[in-house]
């Protein structure tokens, strides 16, 4: 990134302006095709990490295009965190994130539970759950694991389901939702 050092100005922080004067202007529902409904020419993702104390609130695509540097971003929050190693995420599942996000119409962060999980890191949770795939698509950076404070477990099912765009897991006991770009498929009590 580069800084001009007399005004303070990082080309993120000007995608960032120009992001947010275009929020007001881009449209909510009306253009957006399938479960991106209502993403508009913008798509936005914000989380926070109980593990790690981390937060990322970024537009990682504006206008038909991601931003990489934004996505570098969302890689490196979205990493396994027990051995410090990332994945590039699969943009469809940030993707189905940000929809089911808007569709719930809330200002709050997604709290991240878990992203991309290394095998070894899959294989050690596995061995205490047996919630835990074998094959999970975490190990492919196309999963997340999902929870809010200010949205119940089956809001946030039921958001994340009627994008139809992947798997949906419901985990009421455990408070979360898992959110996939797999097969489009349910599950959970």
């Amino acid at each position: 990134m580069m800084d001009n050092s007399s005004t303070g100005m990082t080309r993120r922080a000007l995608l960032g302006a120009f992001a947010a004067t275009s929020v007001a202007a881009a449209p909510t529902f009306s253009k957006a095709a399938g479960f991106l409904r209502g993403g508009g020419d913008i798509r936005r993702i914000a989380m926070y990490s109980g593990r790690t104390g981390e937060s990322i609130d970024t537009i990682y695509w504006i206008e038909g295009k991601y931003i990489k540097e934004a996505l570098k971003e969302v890689n490196h929050f979205m990493r396994d965190w027990r051995l410090d190693k990332s994945i590039g995420m699969d943009t469809r599942t940030v993707d189905i994130m940000a929809a089911a996000h808007s569709l719930m119409d809330v200002g709050e962060p997604y709290m991240l539970l878990s992203g991309y999980r290394s095998p070894q890191t899959n294989a050690m949770l596995r061995s205490r759950s047996r919630g835990v795939a074998k094959n999970s698509l975490h190990m492919k950076g196309q999963a997340a694991d999902l929870r809010m404070k200010s949205r119940s477990v089956s809001q946030m099912f039921r958001a994340a389901k009627a994008c139809s765009a992947g798997g949906v897991g419901k985990y009421s006991g455990s408070n979360f939702v898992h959110m996939d770009c797999g097969v489009v498929r349910s599950w959970g009590s």
